[in-house]
């Protein structure tokens, strides 16, 4: 059986680790071929390779290139062999524009962070991230979820359920839990404190993620939270303007940085790094020590592949990075 050509992406995040395989021979809106989206618990190589091995088993598959991307993507990069690595904006943009060449504001909120980028004519103009609280992110959704018994694919549902959503404050997620513990006691009906919460949330982000920003159509939302349409409704109410979520909206960062390998080695002519699928089947290990050499005391962390060091990074000097 013939393998079917694709390029690999990969977004390795706090919260989730996605991959996906896109096909360079498809139009962007039917490119997409395979995705997976795990938990990355706190295990990112251990979640990587479950990804691999799950793609491994899925397919027959001549991987072309690979970009990498998320808070993990240096990692994700030296682990794989990626051909490019890429921050999470430049990602989440070209995504966005693949799938929309007429976007002009993103709106991504995903498990522990959230940011806006501004887009003007296929280039970014401006972006802001916050990385400091979670308020807002897919994190406190779940735990409040969580709080209620409630499964967090019935919150959403729930929130558009809600006929006079209450007044949360939803500055810090401290005030928020409070504020829906003292609404709970007060005897009111729980999707009109979700709903509540939802308004509170995009408040939060338009208030601090988008303060300043210039917020145009078309507006795309991406990220994890973009499956809960009590967000969704809460941000188009806040923004009086209709919001779009796209196809592949929890994994775009992923599918912006595969597109972005394409591109690279398409115009360099080089072939790709990867490592290929077997990397599940492999041991990495990883191991720290503090460089003696200056008074920085750089702590570099080592990491090594079936007991074969692999890659160095840490110090200040660039002396173990060589």
């Amino acid at each position: 059986m013939a393998k079917h050509q694709v390029y690999l992406g990969v977004d390795v995040g706090s919260v989730s680790t996605n991959l996906v395989l896109v096909d360079p021979k498809r139009l962007p809106a039917e490119s997409v071929v395979k995705k997976i989206y795990l938990r990355t618990n706190g295990a990112p190589i251990e979640t990587l390779q479950a990804g691999l091995a799950r793609l491994q088993s899925q397919g027959q598959w001549d991987i072309l290139g690979v970009g990498a991307t998320g808070s993990g993507r240096e990692l994700a990069g030296t682990i794989i062999g990626a051909d490019v690595v890429k921050n999470e904006i430049t990602a989440h943009a070209i995504a966005a524009l693949l799938h929309n060449a007429q976007v002009r504001t993103v709106v991504e909120i995903g498990g522990q962070d959230s940011k806006i980028i501004v887009l003007r004519d296929g280039v970014v103009v401006d972006f802001a991230m916050n990385t400091v609280c979670a308020a807002g992110t897919g994190s406190f959704l779940d735990q409040q979820a969580s709080r209620l018994s409630i499964p967090i694919d019935q919150f959403g549902p729930l929130a558009l359920q809600s006929k006079n959503p209450v007044r949360i404050a939803g500055r810090c997620t401290v005030f928020a839990e409070s504020d829906m513990i003292h609404k709970q006691q007060l005897g009111h009906a729980i999707p009109d404190i979700l709903a509540g919460l939802c308004l509170a949330m995009v408040r939060n982000y338009l208030s601090n993620v988008a303060k300043g920003k210039a917020i145009h159509p078309i507006v795309l939302f991406q990220g994890g939270v973009a499956a809960n349409a009590g967000m969704r409704r809460a941000l188009e109410e806040a923004l009086e303007l209709p919001v779009e979520v796209p196809p592949y909206f929890d994994v775009m960062g992923a599918v912006g940085v595969a597109k972005l390998a394409q591109e690279h080695l398409e115009s360099s002519g080089q072939t790709t790094r990867f490592g290929g699928l077997e990397i599940a089947h492999s041991h990495f290990t990883s191991s720290s020590f503090e460089c003696p050499d200056c008074s920085n005391r750089c702590e570099i962390v080592q990491i090594s592949r079936d007991d074969s060091p692999l890659a160095c990074w840490g110090s200040r000097c660039g002396k173990f990075s060589e």
